[in-house]
């Protein structure tokens, strides 16, 4: 058996995975609040290592023995995945119906047709039924509406004012000066004791499993919406290049190792086996 044929085709097959992740996030450089992916790349030994204490057989017996191979075990692997959720830059949009989190961990509550999710991304619209909605058409929850997943009229007749915690006020339009701001509802904005748990699920948002519920906070002094600008992308595109340059040697490396190990190892091996014979 050869050995390092294995390693690279691993070795090429985590580096393709790689390239998907790379792809994704170059591909979402202009999405507003997008959280890039990435990947730790390991291999089985190292996980072997760190978890054997948690294995039924200790690593002295000959029992175990057969679970380490030094050659294969040392195939390069992703051993986990994970979504980095730090701050994307904010853009000014003077728009009042787009709003920014300027601080991490924090997301929007939204009703979908497969419950209520969660998401950074404040760019809003008035609906066809006069609710606040994302651009998908879902409804923006309200902060006593979260549970039962109740949204918040628009009334398109005033201004509408959000403060830094998410309260909603309306002015009339007659005289701004003269009239004062009538406060009428809440954005309901979150947070989670663990982010680990959320995951993505498509058009910008992150669902929370069921079991997960007791995770979610309600936090409505956050402090932390800034109405008229919306985050941006987390991405960097000069980061995220240079992690394609990088794979994409990898990939043309471990092309090259396959090719001397199908072209030359093997005929070397044939040949010098038919001379023996």
């Amino acid at each position: 058996m050869q050995s390092g044929y294995y390693n690279a085709v691993g070795g090429m097959v985590t580096q393709f995975n790689r390239l998907d992740s790379i792809s994704n996030n170059l591909a979402n450089l202009n999405t507003n609040a997008f959280k890039r992916d990435d990947v730790v790349i390991g291999d089985y030994l190292r996980l072997y290592e760190s978890y054997q204490h948690q294995l039924p057989l200790k690593n002295h017996t000959r029992e175990s023995a057969k679970f380490v191979n030094r050659a294969l075990d040392r195939v390069p692997i992703i051993s986990d995945a994970y979504t980095d959720k730090s701050l994307g830059a904010m853009a000014q949009t003077e728009n009042p119906l787009d709003f920014a989190l300027n601080k991490e961990n924090l997301y929007f509550a939204i009703s979908t047709p497969n419950g209520v999710r969660y998401t950074r991304d404040g760019s809003f619209v008035v609906g066809d039924d006069g609710y606040l909605s994302t651009k998908d058409g879902y409804r923006v929850l309200s902060r006593t509406g979260l549970d039962g997943e109740e949204g918040i009229m628009i009334d398109v007749g005033s201004n509408i004012e959000v403060d830094k915690n998410g309260n909603v006020f309306f002015r009339g339009l007659d005289n701004d000066a003269l009239n004062a701001p009538e406060a009428v509802n809440a954005l309901a904005i979150v947070s989670f004791g663990n982010p680990k748990y959320l995951k993505k699920e498509g058009k910008n948002l992150f669902s929370l499993p069921q079991d997960r519920i007791e995770d979610r906070i309600e936090v409505p002094n956050s402090g932390a919406l800034a109405q008229g600008f919306l985050e941006k992308s987390n991405v960097n595109a000069v980061i995220e290049m240079t992690n394609l340059i990088e794979t994409n040697r990898l990939v043309d490396m471990y092309s090259k190792v396959l090719k001397t190990h199908a072209d030359d190892l093997n005929t070397d091996a044939i040949t010098k086996l038919a001379l023996r014979a």
